[in-house]
């Protein structure tokens, strides 16, 4: 084995735990240190990990290989990243489809800035789902590519809802249109609209005294997360949504069908079922991280995504042992 690679993680949420969760799976990776804007001092008391506060970040430059960056989309990656790209090599899961191209070109500028790596928009969509969009349309150009999401939560879109004034918390659940996807199976290639596919719903504990129907509002009008969808808000109470809405469960698949030679019928279709949303999107960060690293060794600098990364990177299996035991 070779070096160990030093990871640092960037908030501490879902998303951060299973980070370092994940680590712990992997033997060529150690944690060197969690980055908070809460108080250290709180999350330090029985834990065998070092909490910084977010401003001591520069003063471990030169000892953390890649930071993981696990704050919201909405409006902690687009500061964060490029912020830190600067003097990191990075892996996040900026997550907003519609953003994605200006989030790349700024985190790339910051990045070459400072002659550092960053791997942006990883994990399972955009990540995965993304390269098995790109390979199935590649393998079957003539043909059609649909992407099912749930029933699951959003970790991103539960952050927006949460971020509106007057809502003390919130989830989201992404529902698939159970009809359109029976007539994808059964060889059909309908032109979909986005509310055709999905249906998103919402469970709101409001703030007491907040106007509901503001909250409501805000939700079902906002642009690139809800706007889109038939969405409905549920309020419930806190004990409610912690009893019944407590889990992360979600998942998905990308189907693309099409047609080869004279007309022969052709699906591929890639399947994801989670019981925990955070932790598995967690595991690809860092299988990313490993990548970036791999990468950066190699002189790459700038703003990647999966498309950019060679898959051998993403193992810690030498290039002889994936020929070996998985080709």
């Amino acid at each position: 084995m070779g070096k160990t690679i030093k990871i640092g993680i960037v908030g501490y949420g879902n998303l951060g735990k299973g980070v370092r969760q994940a680590i712990g799976q992997n033997p060529d990776m150690e944690l060197a240190a969690v980055f908070t804007r809460r108080e250290p001092a709180g999350l330090q008391a029985g834990e065998n990990v070092r909490f910084e506060a977010f401003s001591a970040i520069e003063s471990y430059i030169g000892n953390i290989d890649v930071m993981i960056l696990c704050g919201g989309s909405a409006t902690d990656l687009p500061e964060q990243t490029p912020h830190i790209a600067r003097w990191f090599h990075t892996v996040d899961s900026f997550d907003t489809h519609a953003k994605i191209p200006e989030f790349f070109e700024t985190v790339d500028a910051a990045a070459w800035q400072g002659g550092k790596l960053s791997i942006i928009s990883t994990g399972w969509d955009p990540g995965l789902f993304s390269l098995n969009r790109l390979l199935a349309e590649a393998i079957l150009p003539e043909g059609k590519e649909y992407t099912f999401w749930g029933k699951g939560v959003s970790q991103g879109h539960s952050d927006a809802i949460r971020r509106i004034p007057g809502v003390k918390a919130g989830v989201q659940y992404t529902v698939p249109v159970p009809e359109a996807i029976e007539r994808i199976r059964s060889g059909e290639t309908p032109d979909l609209q986005t509310r055709e596919k999905h249906s998103r719903h919402c469970y709101v504990v409001a703030e007491d005294g907040a106007d509901k129907e503001r909250i409501r509002e805000a939700i079902v009008t906002m642009p690139n997360y809800f706007a889109d969808y038939d969405t409905t808000v549920t309020f419930v109470s806190e004990e409610e949504l912690k009893a019944e809405h407590g889990g992360m469960p979600h998942g998905g698949f990308v189907i693309r069908s099409g047609t080869t030679g004279s007309g022969t019928k052709q699906r591929i279709e890639f399947g994801l079922t989670l019981g925990s949303n955070p932790e598995f999107t967690a595991s690809v960060l860092v299988a990313c991280a490993r990548a970036g690293f791999r990468l950066g060794e190699q002189g790459a600098v700038g703003a990647r995504t999966i498309f950019d990364l060679p898959l051998g990177l993403l193992s810690p299996k030498s290039p002889e042992q994936l020929r070996r035991e998985l080709l």
